[in-house]
């Protein structure tokens, strides 16, 4: 039992549309798919563990960790439901938060609608002090100016404050008294300091991240203290760890204090499991696929890691368009996301087009087929009317799906508007879907100067397998992978995922004479010790490994690209090296170098994680066994434009070699596979479904 203990693991994954769980216990997985409670997401949670564990035979003490990702921290954002909150900053500089970057993200909208800031004009309150750029006092903190708020702050009912001064990435001393001083009379209220939040040089960043994390830490706190209160009263005694944006496992104390770094959790484990696929299966270059409920993600990962990035925007108003949202500075796995899931409601436009997302009927009311009250055509519907989805087996027959009101919603929103037959309709709504995910994927790649078809596409995600075939053919990509537990790709991923946490410190350091490597050792030294009682707190015991990087430019340019630091102390030797890093990299992003400029470095970047074990490359694919399939069906057929007699494959029918040529059909509980004609799909000896381009 005591090794049971060590080994039985829960991954819980909140979405949109669905709350995803998945149990490994003893090399065996379980997974479970439930739809989400908004108002009261651990009600989806406890529902779904229920579920795994009679399913699996696991008790609770059985466990030894409970690993989780959600989505609450931005949806707060997303629909202003977070906390009154107060920004507090330096005298004259309280509306810095709202003039944001003074540029228009829409040039030519004349309505243009910038993101509103999260905290009001009239609770941004400026307090006179003053550090300069390297640090130093120019004007002490007011610290009368800070008592007298305390009284305002009270009758204005704040239950949060953010403080952020100018420079204070250098130096966070006047921030913490603010707090300390402020925290004697309001010991209730929740404090984020923007020097601990995102010690990072740009006010505006800086001060955006530590707004939305005071605005969301009231409402994470209490979720998680809730969820952690019900599963103690359970009987879990395990860990309860959070899962980061970028992609690493985090104490419940860590959590609560930066929720921020919390708000793309859900989408990080599905690009951690296509890391892992990808090393395992030797595969240099990777297109990750990620489509659920209510967004599709696509991340692009190279030689076993994913993309990295410290910029990210949530909430934003212009259909996912870059720059109409706000800002945070917090280590994302780098990714485009949009409003393409299979709750996305599609519509006929003024100009008489057709349109799918970025609304999603969520999992309340739900698309029409669910029968819950949701009248607008999604994705899910189309997918029904076109045969891709068996009604009476749907997330596993938990979910009875009504085809004839999922066909009505599609004619009533889109065929009578267009005059098209239903079959026709939902084809269309299928198509503009999966042409915003490959046009999404054109301009991630173009903007990182990769190329997408050699590239092999894993798909997963409730939705992704449908869709994965057809949107590899509109980007020229012949091989998709289909992992084992696709439906609940995030909460697999979860269980791969490292103790790990991220230190990034702003410091000015020029790659010329003045370049001192005993400064920079030193920097990445205390950095690294920041870093090390984070990671030790969840695993004591185990080998750390460390990641640097570093944001740098030419001297007398606005902005950064980031180059990977090599290992070990820096010498007089590393100016050289470090310059050379930069122009590699500066040249593979813009194809040029430009002769006779400095190098400066802005920020450093220090992860450490505990070290994973090795993952065991795959066998070799056996020769192909002919499968049986359970039935048929008729399937639409995009090529010809009709519905097709298609065989139905269940997946827990397949071993590894079993050959299925398309058209095909494979189900499983919670998701289906669609192979077109032009694809023959094959079970890989890790249980993967790889579907092939006929002739390639």
């Amino acid at each position: 039992m005591e090794k049971a203990k060590e080994t039985a693991r829960l991954a819980v994954d909140i979405g949109g549309t669905f709350t995803d769980l998945c149990l490994d216990w003893n090399g065996k997985r379980t997974s479970v798919k439930v739809l989400t409670t908004p108002r009261a997401p651990e009600e989806g949670v406890l529902t779904g563990v229920a579920d795994i564990l009679k399913l699996s035979g696991v008790k609770p003490a059985d466990l030894g960790i409970i690993i989780h990702g959600t989505t609450l921290a931005t949806n707060a954002i997303i629909e202003r439901k977070g906390a009154r909150t107060a920004l507090i900053v330096t005298e004259g500089f309280r509306d810095s938060i709202e003039m944001a970057f003074e540029h228009r993200f829409e040039q030519y909208d004349i309505f243009m609608m910038k993101p509103p800031p999260l905290v009001a004009r009239e609770l941004r309150f400026g307090i006179p002090e003053r550090l300069d750029g390297r640090g130093n006092v120019l004007m002490e903190l007011d610290e009368a100016a800070v008592r007298a708020l305390a009284p305002k702050l009270k009758a204005a009912g704040i239950e949060a404050i953010a403080i952020g001064f100018m420079h204070a990435y250098l130096d966070g001393k006047h921030e913490r008294r603010t707090r300390d001083i402020l925290a004697e009379t309001m010991p209730d209220v929740s404090y984020s300091l923007s020097s601990e939040v995102s010690p990072e040089i740009r006010e505006y960043e800086r001060w955006s991240t530590a707004a939305a994390n005071a605005y969301v830490q009231p409402v994470m706190d209490r979720y998680l203290g809730r969820l952690d209160a019900a599963l103690k009263k359970q009987g879990f005694a395990c860990p309860l760890f959070m899962i980061t944006s970028g992609g690493g496992l985090t104490g419940l104390d860590t959590a609560r204090k930066f929720p921020i770094r919390l708000v793309e959790s859900g989408p990080a484990g599905g690009a951690i499991l296509a890391a892992a696929l990808a090393r395992q299966c030797g595969l240099d270059k990777v297109l990750s696929f990620d489509m659920g409920g209510t967004t599709a993600k696509i991340c692009l990962i190279d030689d076993g890691e994913p993309q990295h990035s410290r910029t990210f925007e949530v909430a934003r108003q212009y259909r996912f368009m870059k720059g109409s949202g706000l800002p945070l500075r917090i280590p994302v796995i780098e990714m485009v996301e949009i409003g393409a899931g299979g709750g996305s409601i599609a519509h006929v436009d003024s100009l008489s087009r057709v349109n799918v997302g970025p609304e999603s009927a969520g999992a309340e009311p739900g698309p029409a087929a669910y029968d819950r009250g949701g009248t607008e055509p999604t994705v899910t519907d189309a997918d029904v009317v076109l045969g891709r989805l068996d009604p009476g087996y749907f997330a596993g027959g938990s979910i009875k799906l009504s085809p004839e009101k999922a066909g009505v919603a599609v004619d009533k929103a889109v065929g009578s508007k267009l005059d098209l037959k239903r079959l026709d309709a939902a084809f269309g709504i299928s198509e503009i879907v999966e042409e915003n995910m490959a046009n999404a994927a054109r301009v991630h790649a173009v903007e990182r100067g990769k190329e997408l078809q050699d590239r092999t596409m894993i798909a997963f995600g409730g939705a992704a397998p449908i869709h994965a075939a057809r949107l590899a053919e509109k980007l020229g990509i012949s091989r998709v992978m289909v992992p084992s537990g696709a439906g609940v790709g995030s909460a697999v991923g979860f269980l791969m995922a490292p103790v790990a946490y991220e230190v990034v410190r702003s410091r000015y350091v020029q790659l010329n004479d003045k370049f001192d490597p005993a400064y920079v050792n030193k920097l990445f030294a205390d950095m690294q010790d920041e870093a090390a009682a984070v990671v030790k707190a969840g695993a004591p015991n185990a080998k750390l490994v460390v990641a640097r990087t570093a944001d740098m430019r030419y001297r007398g340019q606005g902005h950064e690209i980031t180059v990977d630091m090599p290992p070990g102390d820096f010498t007089a030797a590393s100016k050289q090296t470090l310059i050379d890093l930069y122009e590699k990299g500066y040249a593979a992003t813009f194809g040029r170098t430009i002769p006779g400029l400095d190098v400066e470095i802005m920020n450093w970047t220090l992860r450490l994680a505990a070290e994973q074990p090795a993952v065991p490359k795959i066998a070799t694919q056996p020769a192909d066994i002919p499968s049986k399939a359970r039935g048929s069906r008729l399937v639409y057929d995009p090529a010809d434009q009709d519905m097709k007699d298609v065989s139905v494959y269940h997946r827990a029918d397949l071993v590894i070699g079993s050959v299925m040529p398309g058209p095909a059909v494979i189900a499983e509980d919670e998701t289906t596979t669609i192979v077109p004609k032009s694809f023959t799909a094959r079970i890989t000896p890790i249980g993967a479904i790889l579907l092939e381009k006929v002739g390639t």
